[in-house]
């Protein structure tokens, strides 16, 4: 089989085994949406591999505690933890990496700040705008959803290599090689920048819920647009651009605010 007729077959058995592995799959909604969701792994098993992942993630860090910022972090992520409806066994450490713009939240409630980010927050609105997003992430199983969907996409490219086993290795490495390059940037990415957006929207709730400002939210993704360095075109990121979240998070906050009054909350 040529390369050219080869692809477009490779493609198209891709795309069936992720469609017959989802329908075979545990799926339901994400909270605060209509999305459905790829579960492959228990919520159990997602659980322990939080728990694995955040002590080998934050082995042998400066860990701040103590501090006016590690207190701060300790606060905000309590007041989230208490509206956001889950008895996980909440964690909020602040990693001394002053060069680092980051912040992370693993199955069951592990979250890190690095303190490199802080100067993004500003205050304990901005720090919750990031919390708020992190334990976003923790309650829509985004974790488990992406262990999912590499495993699939896996399979996938495992069945497409084993129909090719006939031609020889020349000519089995462009096809999967493209497959692989149109699996990271048609599926894995798109998803990655959709859980993004989700886990704002969450996080914005949260943040509504815990009496903290939402309009920061905004302000603190314009901030983080004018950090230096470069970022990737849109469609090669796993993030969103920060200005296009700052534009979504603006319109969805009067609607927000008037559903969680209307809660009551």
């Amino acid at each position: 089989m040529r390369y050219r007729r080869a692809l477009p077959y490779a493609v198209g058995l891709v795309a069936c085994t992720l469609f017959l592995g989802a329908l075979g799959a545990s799926c339901s909604s994400v909270p605060y949406s209509d999305r459905d969701q790829l579960r492959l792994l228990p919520e159990s098993q997602e659980l322990a591999m939080g728990i694995q992942a955040y002590d080998e993630i934050l082995k042998g860090k400066p860990i701040e505690v103590g501090t006016p910022d590690a207190e701060m972090v300790n606060r905000v992520g309590r007041r989230l933890a208490a509206v956001a409806g889950r008895d996980f066994a909440w964690e909020f450490k602040l990693v001394k990496e002053d060069q680092t713009i980051n912040a992370f939240c693993l199955p069951g409630g592990k979250i890190a700040i690095y303190t490199g980010i802080l100067p993004y927050t500003q205050n304990e609105d901005g720090l919750a705008a990031v919390m708020g997003h992190e334990i976003g992430h923790a309650l829509a199983r985004h974790g488990g959803e992406r262990v999912s969907q590499q495993m699939l996409s896996e399979t996938a490219l495992t069945i497409v290599q084993a129909g090719l086993g006939h031609a020889s290795p020349a000519a089995q490495a462009p096809i999967m090689a493209a497959l692989g390059l149109g699996t990271q940037v048609g599926i894995m990415l798109p998803y990655s920048r959709l859980h993004e957006h989700e886990a704002d929207s969450i996080g914005l709730r949260l943040m509504v819920r815990a009496g903290f400002d939402p309009h920061e939210a905004v302000r603190l993704w314009e901030r983080m647009a004018a950090a230096p360095g470069e970022r990737p075109a849109e469609m090669l990121s796993t993030h969103p651009e920060p200005l296009e979240r700052a534009k979504r998070i603006a319109e969805q906050i009067p609607s927000v605010v008037s559903a969680e009054r209307a809660a009551g909350r």
